[in-house]
């Protein structure tokens, strides 16, 4: 079984949520985690989780949302939910709003603080702020770099402070060669894969709304990466997602 570790299932789809899960099934993506940018989407992601089976849920707010107070939705009844596994997405990006650059890194540390508080792992959103975010992700926290693009030089930072990293279908592009160069330094032991759904959809989806099955494409360029067999793959990242993420009980 593989995992999508990271996908905005709270998105409108056109056929609903019920086709994208079985078509995922269907491609042997068994279980997926739906990540939160928008706080107003938590509880309809929990509402996905609870009524599905094998969906998980980390809730964050996306530094576009820099006037939401962290307070207000990642309170100990949501973060105590057993579908609630992590923290995220949180992070920086300067690429649209660098002026906002304060506002962003208040809060990522009140969330990062949170996470830290109920020893939850977070995923990390990071955009043309790698200093920022190498200064402020010291060992003290826990979590995976969330559809990683970034240098090899932060790759090693992080790696120092225990982290994760998550490839995304941005992996299979014709462009990426940087970054499979980077995926193939990093250890197998820590990375995981993802969609970012409904973004990013991979070779040969480009131009399509990305959708878990779709992982399976990632999947197949890091097993070429690796050297791997893809059911040895298969079963390494099952092993690192549900090692990153221990409240990711998934229903074999």
């Amino acid at each position: 079984m593989f995992i999508d570790t990271h996908c905005h299932l709270t998105d409108n789809y056109d056929d609903g949520i019920d086709a994208v899960i079985e078509r995922a099934k269907k491609q042997g993506i068994g279980a997926m985690i739906c990540a939160t940018a928008d706080p107003h989407d938590i509880l309809p992601a929990l509402n996905i989780a609870e009524t599905h089976e094998n969906i998980f849920v980390t809730t964050g707010i996306h530094p576009d949302y820099i006037n939401e107070n962290p307070n207000d939705y990642l309170t100990d009844e949501i973060l105590n939910n057993p579908y609630v596994i992590g923290i995220g997405e949180i992070g920086l990006d300067y690429h649209y709003n660098p002026q906002t650059r304060k506002q962003q890194i208040e809060l990522f540390e009140k969330q990062l603080n949170i996470a830290y508080e109920h020893d939850l792992p977070v995923a990390i959103h990071t955009r043309e702020a790698e200093e920022d975010t190498a200064t402020i992700l010291t060992d003290k926290y826990h979590g995976v770099m969330h559809c990683f693009t970034s240098s090899w030089d932060l790759a090693k930072i992080m790696l120092d402070r225990g982290f994760y990293f998550s490839a995304s279908g941005i992996l299979t592009f014709k462009n990426s060669e940087s970054i499979r160069e980077t995926f193939s330094k990093i250890p197998t032991d820590r990375i995981v894969i993802e969609t970012d759904a409904p973004y990013c959809a991979p070779v040969p989806y480009r131009g399509k709304t990305c959708e878990p099955a779709m992982s399976i494409e990632t999947a197949k360029v890091l097993a070429q990466i690796k050297n791997l067999q893809i059911e040895d793959l298969e079963t390494i990242l099952f092993e690192n997602t549900t090692r990153l993420y221990t409240k990711c009980h998934v229903k074999l």
